[in-house]
């Protein structure tokens, strides 16, 4: 129904920024938000930023004040600007897409991009 594209993961030392990008195609006629989830070893897939379609956007604790959610709604568009990377940021990030509002559930993924910061 919706296909996601990633782009922008890679290699970075600490201190450094990336920029993820997610495009939704498909069956996007209905939006309640887009965002981004991430899962490192060993670890549950957590919530990084989420971008809804009022204009609110809400960040995990741990990323606050680093990285950046953004937008195009009608593009179903969204990036992540993650400056000042850490190596505790190492994971793969997920693009989610939530169609309905109405749970994690019914909602679709990417594949995936790797993140990995090292010296």
């Amino acid at each position: 129904q919706v296909q996601l594209v990633e782009s922008g993961g890679g290699l970075v030392q600490p201190g450094g920024s990336l920029q993820l990008s997610c495009v939704a195609s498909g069956n996007t006629a209905t939006i309640f938000s887009m965002g981004w989830y991430r899962q490192a070893p060993g670890k549950q897939r957590e919530l990084v930023a989420e971008l809804i379609n009022d204009g609110n956007t809400d960040y995990a604790d741990s990323v606050k004040g680093r990285f950046t959610i953004s937008g195009d709604i009608d593009k179903r568009t969204v990036f992540l600007r993650m400056n000042n990377l850490k190596p505790e940021d190492t994971a793969v990030y997920y693009c989610n897409y939530d169609p309905h509002g109405v749970g994690i559930r019914v909602t679709f993924w990417g594949q995936g991009t790797q993140v990995t910061v090292s010296s």
